[in-house]
């Protein structure tokens, strides 16, 4: 491969960043620092509300003081600038962070207050920061939510290699536009025939043109997918693109085995991708088991009217049984009787799901009409049935399987054992913890993914678990359910 040339050809942009819509990644950061400043005003005009101490000159001047300050804070600890660093970065995943700064600014404020002044403003301390604690986060929520829906605030991503695991990124990137990367194209000197779902997406050249594609593509990130190139070729490219200020990220050779628990760590500059051993001693399982039943126990109590509604509803929507029975692995592959609502007719064949699942086995499988991995039975899907299966309701009698100990609420998607004759080795990992209501693959992916893929994002998950991981994904499945599919 020659090297990249230094003049590229045809019109270009300037050399302090490739893309254009750097405006709009600029855009995020600077907003959300006005919504903190404004959110945290109101806390403080809340708070002056109940205790009168906060208006005196002392608590005024501190809290101006203060806001600057904070403002330095949050920024040194890159909560302004992991958006952009971190693609799907959401407000869920800083909360501890933002909890720890709103906490020890306000406590230095109180500290200095009574201080300067000796007013006594613990009340209004503690009323500041419960607000703080719900309206700052909130506020970044509605901010990342309202500027992520529109295209100037994507960052526009090159990928270099066409092949499989450069498709299959593209592919994943177009069905989480949350993670605020917009797939411009792919570069490759001999790509492979594009797949269905990304066939839209054209090659823009040769690695050897990476510049001036880069530029021509107004480019904010490059992601290196398994080129075929050379490695002091690919080091060569990823010199070009940062020399032109766009990120770039490369994809491990062994990304299979890297799950959701991970870091980078460094020996002498020398990166080491670190895959954590997971925390499954027997008091992480029994305190896993303890908030299952414990969890369980309270949302059965709070939904027994929607429970017997939906019960009610389903005997009188067709034929047949309320609950669906069908026999399902768990941990260590025993086999159990999972419960759901039923939505389909009574009498239906496997067959079709049978063949189906070993066809989106293939990394190469297209999904149906709707985007989706998932077999269309609609001829044989109940009115009601339809609404539950929208809505996740349908898997609400889970919780019985979750107290009886069956599943837990966050794990590895139910197995069917049928499946188990298309599992390569590694797959089989999935079954060192207990199948779950929600996991991994059901908040990343849900029905977009191919069976392969979601094996593999079980296996990842049961060999990283821990409770962290656990409450991470609890927390995300609402707004996963929101985006539509199934999970079970």
């Amino acid at each position: 491969m020659r090297a990249p040339a230094t003049r590229p050809a045809g019109p270009v942009v300037g050399r302090t960043g490739a893309g254009v819509s750097s405006g709009g990644r600029k855009l995020l950061p600077r907003t959300l620092l006005a919504a903190d400043v404004v959110v945290l005003l109101l806390a403080y005009l809340i708070a002056a509300l109940f205790d009168s101490s906060l208006w005196s000159h002392w608590s005024l001047v501190v809290f101006g003081a203060l806001l600057p300050l904070w403002a330095i804070a949050i920024r040194g600890s890159g909560l302004y600038e992991r958006d952009d660093r971190h693609p799907g970065h959401s407000t869920l995943d800083e909360l501890v962070p933002l909890a720890r700064l709103l906490t020890a600014a306000i406590w230095c404020g109180l500290v200095l207050t009574w201080l300067a002044s000796r007013h006594d403003v613990i009340e209004g301390a503690v009323i500041l920061w419960a607000g703080s604690i719900v309206l700052v986060p909130a506020a970044r929520m509605v901010v990342r939510v309202a500027l992520r829906r529109g295209r100037d605030s994507s960052q526009r991503t090159v990928i270099v290699g066409a092949g499989d695991v450069g498709q299959l990124i593209a592919r994943k990137l177009r069905q989480h536009p949350e993670t605020g990367l917009r797939v411009v194209g792919f570069v490759d000197a001999d790509p492979r025939p594009i797949r269905q779902d990304v066939a839209d997406l054209p090659v823009l050249g040769e690695p050897d043109d990476l510049e001036r594609i880069l530029l021509q593509a107004r480019a904010d990130r490059v992601v290196v997918a398994f080129s075929q190139d050379r490695h002091d070729e690919l080091a060569e490219l990823i010199r070009v693109a940062r020399r032109l200020g766009v990120h770039v990220d490369v994809v491990p050779r062994l990304f299979e085995a890297v799950g959701p628990v991970g870091d980078v760590n460094h020996i002498e500059g020398f990166p080491l991708v670190s895959i954590y051993r997971s925390s499954q001693g027997r008091v992480a399982r029994w305190l896993k088991r303890a908030v299952d039943v414990a969890v369980a126990a309270v949302v059965l109590l709070f939904t027994l009217p929607l429970f017997a509604w939906i019960a009610l509803r389903v005997k009188r929507d067709s034929p047949g049984p309320i609950f669906f029975r069908q026999v399902r692995l768990g941990a260590g592959q025993r086999p159990f009787t999972l419960l759901k609502f039923r939505t389909m007719a009574v009498g239906a064949d496997d067959a079709p799901h049978r063949e189906y699942i070993r066809q989106i086995m293939s990394p190469g499988a297209s999904p149906t009409s709707n985007g989706l991995y998932k077999l269309d039975r609609r001829a044989e899907v109940t009115e009601f049935g339809a609404w539950l299966r929208r809505t996740s309701l349908d898997e609400l009698p889970q919780l019985l399987n979750v107290l009886r100990g069956d599943m837990s609420l966050v794990g590895p998607r139910p197995c069917l054992a049928y499946e188990t004759e298309l599992f390569e080795p590694h797959h089989f990992d999935r079954f060192l913890v207990p199948a779950g209501m929600t996991g991994l693959w059901q908040v990343a992916a849900r029905a977009r993914a191919t069976l392969a893929e979601a094996l593999d994002l079980d296996a990842a998950y049961a060999r990283s678990w821990s409770l962290g991981l656990d409450l991470r994904l609890l927390l995300r499945t609402p707004s996963a359910i929101l985006r539509g599919g199934t999970t079970t």
